[in-house]
């Protein structure tokens, strides 16, 4: 999310100066990537300006192509095939044994109606969900071009420019029954005038991190996590510690006690939540609330025999912890990386975070069996 508001902040600049831009966005991928399906770079004054579809082999042959897409005022879709051994000598030279389609669109002076950029920085800014469906090709006469799209809101309302019928109405029913645990990738609607690919995007709106303690070991957290474009929020009891000249990066610096931190900040099941007070009756305080919620990973700051005595007090208090509960409890927090100081221990911290949202079993890329994004079910990409 932080390349995009990045995109988002240089879309509003020149929107603001009245002048056009081109958006490319990775929305599909056979094979091997540098980049996902939802990898965006943006374009303005025939320069690559922000953001990325690769690992920057393909950036400048796409800013070539939007040439084009600003002269003809049209999307277009391009395919990049890197599986041939001729490709590192007659191709773009990428090298990755994959496919990758891109499409290439114009970004007008005025949004357009839905507008894709500032459908997702609402998504973002609310911290809510959405979904973003873009068609990208057309096999027959149903009545849409590339470019075209629906958005929906986590509320349900949708926008679209779609004039088919009948693919909008197939488009939202994809999207009901996929909503809840869908990936973003291109999917294929068989209608009675044809067949249409539409990449589906499911907008999810930045990490919330709480970080419970503002101390110097969290400065440098603090800063890390938002590099990784997470959404975090600083809480102290001490006014002299918790303020946005020590955390200038957090998105929330929060002056509260344990007792009243409830009623403060928000807590559910995106959240990932870190203890770094330093103060072992403060600790105490803290586990009751948020062992008890639904964070999806907490974390505890200091060594393994102060986490054990912690949750014995709890016991001993009739605070009951249960298996659930201890299975996303994490302590002593971090990796195992050998790190020190405060920068060291962030970036292991972070990286079990990271980790533990992706599902993931952390080790050696090269002792990886399969897609290195996760991607086994396609067995193109093992």
């Amino acid at each position: 999310m932080k390349e995009f508001e990045l995109i988002s902040r240089e879309v509003a600049k020149l929107r603001a100066a009245g002048k056009s831009a081109v958006l490319a966005t990775v929305v599909s991928i056979e094979g091997s990537s540098y980049r996902l399906p939802g990898a965006r770079m943006l374009i303005i004054d025939a320069a690559w300006t922000a953001g990325s579809v690769s690992g920057g082999c393909l950036e400048g042959d796409v800013v070539l192509r939007a040439r084009e897409v600003l002269a003809k005022h049209a999307a277009i879709v391009v395919t990049y095939d890197t599986t041939s051994d001729e490709d590192i000598v007659f191709g773009v030279g990428l090298g990755c044994r994959g496919i990758i389609r891109v499409l290439i669109e114009p970004v007008t002076p005025e949004p357009a109606d839905p507008d894709l950029v500032d459908f997702i920085r609402t998504c973002i800014e609310q911290r809510q969900t959405g979904v973003a469906a873009t068609v990208i090709g057309i096999d027959g006469a149903i009545k849409a071009k590339p470019g075209c799209r629906l958005v929906q809101s986590a509320g349900g309302e949708i926008r679209t420019d779609i004039p088919d019928g009948e693919l909008r109405s197939a488009i939202e029913a994809h999207v009901r029954r996929t909503r809840a645990t869908g990936a973003s990738a291109s999917t294929t609607f068989d209608l009675p005038d044809g067949r249409a690919e539409v990449f589906v995007e499911f907008v999810r709106p930045p990490r919330p991190l709480v970080v419970f303690g503002a101390g110097h070991d969290a400065i440098p957290l603090v800063r890390l996590a938002k590099e990784l474009g997470w959404h975090v929020t600083v809480v102290d009891h001490r006014p002299a510690y918790a303020t946005s000249e020590r955390f200038p990066l957090a998105d929330e610096v929060v002056v509260s006690s344990s007792d009243e931190m409830p009623a403060r900040v928000a807590l559910d099941s995106e959240t990932v939540a870190l203890v770094m007070t330093h103060n072992y009756l403060r600790d105490l305080k803290l586990l009751k609330t948020l062992l008890p919620s639904p964070v999806r990973y907490l974390g505890l700051l200091g060594p393994r025999k102060r986490a054990d005595e912690l949750l014995a007090d709890l016991e001993e208090q009739a605070i009951r912890v249960t298996a659930e509960q201890r299975q996303r409890f994490y302590a002593p927090v971090g990796l195992d990386l050998g790190a020190e100081g405060p920068e060291g221990v962030a970036l292991a911290i972070l990286a079990e975070i990271q980790a533990v949202v992706a599902n993931r079993e952390p080790g050696h890329l090269r002792a990886r069996q399969g897609s290195i994004h996760g991607l086994e079910s396609d067995p193109a990409r093992r």
